[in-house]
């Protein structure tokens, strides 16, 4: 049941320094960042006459379930009947194919759990993040986000920004990192699978700190009074 709490409630994790002070998440920063892709996606929907938060609202659904059975095989362990009733029949059907996309890149490569759902702080930036997998892959220690989306949109795209976050806390908390990927798995059936190493790791680390940045300048600029 612990485990079933805990995938309800990642978006909300709540993370603190050594302090005990809460530190916004990986997530919450990365969050700053335009996402023109979206945005059309959205006028696009709306167009369609689509309620887009009930169908984000499912899609997170199935994503969220998803990575839990993704975190199932790749501990070895079944999954937890409880948890999946707690899911409706399309979340089902979609999570299964994300999980049939994820086999077919296992098959592809040699992985060697290290750890997974890696919650962690940085204490130099101040910030917290949920790190998917931690494998060795094909013999090198590989940082591995899991995102379960129809595309990735570029070398601009704020996902790998993101992954660029949760490099810079594995590092600082000495996991050594040799290369950084994102493995996408459609929810799709006709979607599968990529499997990218991120572009310019470090033009994505200095994007990340100037969002860190960028977050106090607009928490600070929320406290002036006018």
């Amino acid at each position: 049941m612990a485990e079933k709490a805990l995938k309800k409630n990642k978006a909300h994790v709540v993370y603190k320094n050594a302090a005990g002070k809460r530190v916004p998440g990986v997530t919450t920063i990365c969050g700053i960042m335009d996402k023109p892709a979206l945005v059309s996606w959205a006028n696009r929907m709306g167009l369609e006459g689509i309620d887009t938060r009930s169908y984000v609202d499912s899609l997170a659904g199935a994503g969220t379930l998803a990575h839990y059975l993704v975190e199932c095989d790749f501990r070895n362990v079944d999954p937890d009947p409880d948890v999946l009733r707690e899911y409706a029949p399309a979340d089902m059907d979609r999570a299964e194919n994300s999980l049939l996309s994820y086999y077919e890149w296992r098959k592809v490569h040699v992985v060697t759990p290290i750890a997974n759902e890696i919650q962690l702080v940085s204490e130099k930036l101040q910030v917290g993040g949920t790190c998917d997998i931690y494998a060795e892959v094909d013999t090198t220690k590989t940082l591995i986000d899991i995102k379960t989306c129809k595309a990735l949109y570029g070398t601009t795209d704020e996902k790998w920004t993101q992954v660029a976050g949760y490099y810079l806390i594995m590092e600082e908390n000495g996991y050594h990192v040799d290369e950084v990927y994102i493995l996408r798995i459609g929810r799709d059936e006709s979607e599968g699978f990529e499997y990218v190493p991120i572009p310019d790791l470090s033009l994505h680390i200095k994007r990340f700190k100037t969002c860190r940045e960028l977050y106090d300048i607009n928490s600070q600029l929320r406290r002036v009074k006018v």
